[in-house]
């Protein structure tokens, strides 16, 4: 048959160039490995339709398979995703295989509605699953290397509050604020009055449960809204995790309204995921399609680059920026850990289709991170000719807890829990 002859110049060719530790168990019994070693991946091909996507694999039209239950895979996600990457190397020809192209969404009020709902309104049970016990959804701060989760998302928080000089009586606007950790322990360490705003339904909910619960509505106001409908003036910005839903037309405009909200005194501070391509080009091999179609819909990522020329456009001048690639590689590696030893939960929570989509998109962002093909800055910023009086000269501030001053300055460290 033309599809058994076409299969052994694929593996024979694979054998031959990089050789896998791979095997490929058809659904008539032929097990075909693809390197001397003890394989570390099986893919099982349950029908001959299913072998197209081996023949011309990427990321994309193999994590689709998987997906929709067209092959199955047996492995560690990592080893998945690492083979998978190998096999693609191994079988392509073009010289443009890690060409990096440019995705431009528009990112309309109503798209980036529903794409935020889309990923974030999966279930507030399936994050409290695999996140640290205050379910901070972004990159962890390992300040020594060998943090907990808990602790290194806690030390994170600290890190940013740090940065932006957060002092009693300040105002606090953090822009998609997640399931309110942030606010939370800003209101409990300075007694700051806080406003959160998401695009998520279920995160709106358990935010203002967790507010309720910590006894903090006094002080924290959460709220289901787009950035661009925010007014008011705020001492204090944070956004952590959200300009990524942004897109690269709205960069520009999404700065100019930060600066708006911030007082002449203000500083902010944007801390999210930026493309490693110097065009603002997506992950290769694939990999930024799959996240398109099946995670991330509407999601872009701007090159540092690109992000700090934006600043500037919008009337912002960068004070601090720092690099925390490798905290994320960590950071989604202890998901990707994590997520594992709950299988059989996440699979009775959201059905096998998404529990797939998620454990080969966990996986594959610790190999996107480690790869440096995307990475994660945090950046200090003010309004552009202003001096913010209270911003010190030196970056010894950012390493060291000079916190609270006036009635909270006695407030001891809190435990790594927020209710």
């Amino acid at each position: 048959m033309f599809w058994e002859k076409r299969l052994d110049q694929w593996a024979g060719n694979i054998r031959n160039t990089v050789g896998l530790p791979l095997r490929v168990d058809l659904w008539n019994g032929t097990k075909l490995s693809l390197g001397n070693e003890v394989p570390q991946v099986i893919i099982h091909v349950p029908h001959v339709k299913a072998l197209s996507c081996l023949f011309t694999p990427s990321l994309a039209n193999l994590g689709s398979a998987y997906v929709e239950g067209q092959i199955d895979l047996e492995g560690s996600p990592q080893d998945i995703i690492h083979i998978g990457n190998a096999l693609i190397a191994g079988t392509s020809t073009r010289s443009d295989v890690l060409l990096r192209k440019v995705r431009r969404n528009r990112n309309s009020r109503k798209k980036s509605l529903e794409a935020v709902q889309y990923h974030y309104d999966v279930s507030n049970d399936f994050y409290r699953l695999w996140l640290d016990e205050n379910m901070v959804y972004s990159c962890a701060y390992f300040e020594n290397g060998n943090e907990s989760l808990d602790q290194a998302q806690l030390k994170k928080i600290d890190h940013i509050l740090n940065k932006i000089q957060l002092r009693p009586g300040h105002t606090l606007l953090d822009i998609g604020c997640g399931w309110g950790a942030l606010l939370i322990r800003a209101a409990q360490k300075y007694g700051t009055r806080g406003v959160g705003i998401t695009l998520s339904k279920n995160q709106e909910a358990l935010a203002r449960k967790k507010v309720h619960e910590a006894g903090l509505t006094d002080l924290i106001e959460i709220r289901l809204q787009d950035y661009r409908d925010i007014h008011g003036s705020f001492d204090r910005i944070t956004s952590v995790g959200m300009f990524e839903h942004v897109g690269l037309h709205n960069l520009t405009g999404y700065f100019e309204k930060i600066g708006s909200l911030l007082t002449d005194d203000g500083i902010a501070m944007n801390h999210g995921i930026t493309s490693t391509d110097v065009h603002n080009g997506e992950t290769p091999n694939g990999n930024a399609d799959f996240v398109e179609h099946y995670v991330f819909p509407q999601g872009q990522l701007p090159h540092i680059g690109t992000v700090l020329k934006s600043m500037q456009e919008g009337g912002l001048e960068t004070m601090d920026i720092e690099n925390l690639r490798r905290h994320y590689a960590t950071t989604c590696a202890i998901w990707a850990n994590n997520f594992e030893s709950h299988s059989d939960e996440i699979r009775a929570l959201v059905g096998e289709k998404k529990y797939r989509i998620w454990r080969v998109y966990l996986a594959g962002c610790v190999y996107a991170f480690n790869q440096d093909w995307i990475s994660l800055f945090q950046i200090v910023c003010h309004k552009a000719g202003r001096h913010p009086s209270v911003l010190p000269w030196s970056r010894k501030h950012i390493y060291h807890d000079t916190a609270a001053s006036g009635p909270f300055a006695q407030v001891p460290d809190l435990p790594v829990h927020i209710n």
